[in-house]
């Protein structure tokens, strides 16, 4: 097993946070409390999936949306009831922001995740948060879970202008921390944001693979299933 080394890049949302693991309860919820009971609520929840893998697939509405995740999801349940004509825009807007605010209160951390980070900065890792979405939003995030202390330099896509992929993020990074690629990791639950992207610049990409699904005609440097592996892989 190789050593630690010299920098680690490290992305939040999925990665260090359960951020999305709620999200089928958080649906049914939201729609459960809020929906008219004249609608069908299996086929709502049923169309808001589809509409959601749809809506998130575009690359410029994504980089749009992550920035404003209440507005995006708006979007979203008011477009669904339109084509159903379910209601008002108001009812959809109040399912979608019931919706963020479930997704906000269950959000929690890995187990073993701050037990990582502590192990690495023993050992003298330096280590930088790569995120994107708003800057007062991540920011809330990573006060809620006091990561900030863990972390020598932070880059949010809200508050730098940019966020993954751009190479400007990994670059940031590299400079802050002093390291160059060859000495530097970058971990992720996104294998094109937070692994392939930073392996072109010659940076070491870890893949967080949490379901087992494997990655076709794509080849990280390391595959595991938590963000805690990278320690305990090495116990």
């Amino acid at each position: 097993m190789s050593p630690l080394p010299r920098a680690i890049l490290i992305d939040l949302d999925d990665t260090l946070l359960d951020d999305s693991g709620s999200v089928d309860r958080c649906w049914t919820e939201a729609c459960s409390e809020l929906a008219s009971p004249a609608i069908d609520h299996a086929a709502l929840r049923a169309a808001i999936r589809d509409h959601v893998t749809w809506w998130w697939s575009e690359v410029d509405r994504h980089r749009r949306g992550r920035l404003d995740l209440r507005a995006a999801t708006s979007e979203i349940v008011i477009e669904i009831f339109r084509r159903r004509g379910y209601g008002d825009d108001a009812t959809a807007r109040a399912i979608a922001n019931r919706y963020r605010d479930l997704r906000e209160e269950r959000a929690t951390l890995f187990p073993g995740a701050v037990a990582a980070l502590e192990h690495l900065r023993s050992q003298g890792v330096r280590l930088g948060m790569m995120t994107n979405g708003a800057g007062v939003a991540q920011r809330a995030k990573i006060e809620r879970f006091g990561l900030a202390p863990y972390f020598d330099h932070i880059v949010i896509e809200g508050e730098l202008g940019t966020g993954k992929p751009d190479r400007r993020v990994y670059d940031t990074l590299l400079s802050a921390l002093s390291c160059e690629p060859a000495d530097t990791w970058a971990i992720g639950d996104n294998l094109e944001f937070d692994v392939l992207a930073p392996m072109q610049l010659g940076i070491h990409g870890i893949w967080i693979d949490a379901e087992g699904k494997g990655c076709d005609g794509h080849t990280p440097d390391r595959i595991v299933a938590a963000f805690c592996d990278i320690v305990e892989s090495r116990a």
